[in-house]
């Protein structure tokens, strides 16, 4: 996960608290991940780097959510249902 300064998260976090409240499907969050990737893009330029930077965020970011809301998910149903 990005650990950014709270500093920079108090300027991100107020935007982000308006998109939370219009979020009601996955159709949404994509649109939402792709609009960001595209204007980071269009603000920094088309080249690799830029692009391997946006699918690199995308990929830690699932990883956080696997690590953080799945894996301990799974291990409740593991314990509510037996494992394999």
């Amino acid at each position: 996960m990005p650990y950014i300064k709270k500093e920079k998260r108090k300027f991100f976090d107020p935007g982000l608290s308006e998109v939370f409240d219009g979020l009601e499907n996955p159709g949404d969050l994509n649109y939402c991940f792709s609009k960001l990737c595209n204007e980071f893009i269009n603000l920094h330029g088309k080249n690799y780097t830029n692009f391997n930077a946006c699918i690199g965020a995308l990929e830690s970011a699932k990883l956080e959510l696997y690590r953080r809301h799945i894996a301990p998910y799974e291990d409740e149903k593991i314990i509510e249902n037996g494992d394999i």
